[in-house]
């Protein structure tokens, strides 16, 4: 069979795919705007099959009903960040906080030291040479793809297509289901008079040329909108957002001065608006890779 026929038999539904996890599996859940959610519904929606099963994952920005009390039997969370989908489950002693740095876990993976079993992913649909893109969020997730005995998709034909490591042969993936929903947004928040004042400290310290890491969340947005007078930044990033936008099309981002992947972004995961999604969509301007690239501290000294 050819590529294209091998797909379509892999086809199921959330449930039947879900069904396919025992009971007492380590169960890898991808990060962010990526999270699979109608996969991440049917598993709780089927919560009496299982007992005892790991769920594992970074911040996830939909919906995490495994850590409601109802299911302390069936499920058990182990957060690599705590997100506010899982906070009060951790503070509760209903889910477990594993501190580490993101450059490690894909190690620990590989090495079975934080074991994955299974891992659900939301991914494009196939390209015509039957590769699928892990879209928004390749950070830990591709080595959690290496590392699981088996791999369920949740194809979304709205998933953007990232240039970088990203990109994975259809034939890894065992069974998929189809979900045509919009990619999970986080609107920015609005920059107040305290915040930009410490944008604008920070905004001080950076000089011309030089390379940056930034984050999500108001202060970060305020450094950024406080770089727009600066020159031949460079951005090597564990994540970003909205805010590196417009200092890209201002040219004020653009990677002049750059020593690995020179005149791109580099990073690990994004998240935000709509337009952020689009704009990073087939952009030879982005390069995003695993967290173990991404964080690793030699790298990040070159």
């Amino acid at each position: 069979m050819n590529w294209q026929e091998r797909y379509a038999e892999k086809r199921t539904t959330p449930e039947q795919a879900v069904r396919r996890i025992a009971c007492g599996q380590h169960v890898f859940i991808s990060s962010g705007a990526a999270e699979p959610v109608a996969l991440v519904h049917a598993l709780v929606a089927q919560a009496d099959h299982f007992t005892d099963t790991q769920i594992v994952h970074l911040l996830t920005l939909g919906p995490a009903p495994y850590v409601e009390p109802q299911y302390e039997d069936n499920f058990r969370h182990n957060a690599f960040f705590i997100g506010g989908n899982v906070r009060a489950a951790v503070h509760a002693g209903r889910a477990d906080y594993t501190p580490v740095f993101l450059s490690q876990i894909p190690s620990l993976m590989r090495s079975r030291r934080m074991p994955v079993d299974v891992a659900l992913i939301q991914c494009s649909e196939p390209d015509e040479f039957g590769y699928v893109n892990l879209g928004v969020s390749v950070d830990i997730g591709l080595a959690a793809i290496e590392s699981a005995q088996t791999v369920i998709a949740e194809v979304n034909p709205n998933v953007p297509v990232i240039y970088g490591a990203g990109f994975l042969p259809f034939d890894r993936i065992d069974a998929w289901v189809f979900n045509d929903t919009p990619m999970v947004t986080v609107a920015p928040q609005p920059i107040d008079d305290v915040s930009m004042e410490i944008g604008c400290n920070v905004a001080a310290l950076v000089e011309d040329g030089c390379t940056i890491q930034t984050g999500i969340g108001v202060i970060p947005d305020a450094t950024l909108k406080a770089l727009v007078d600066k020159k031949d930044l460079s951005l090597w990033t564990e994540m970003f957002s909205d805010g590196v936008l417009d200092l890209i099309e201002a040219g004020v981002i653009n990677g002049k001065y750059k020593t690995i992947h020179p005149h791109k972004v580099s990073s690990s995961f994004t998240f935000g608006s709509q337009r952020l999604y689009d704009y990073v969509h087939r952009n030879p301007a982005f390069t995003f890779h695993p967290s173990d690239y991404i964080n690793d501290p030699i790298r990040v000294a070159r």
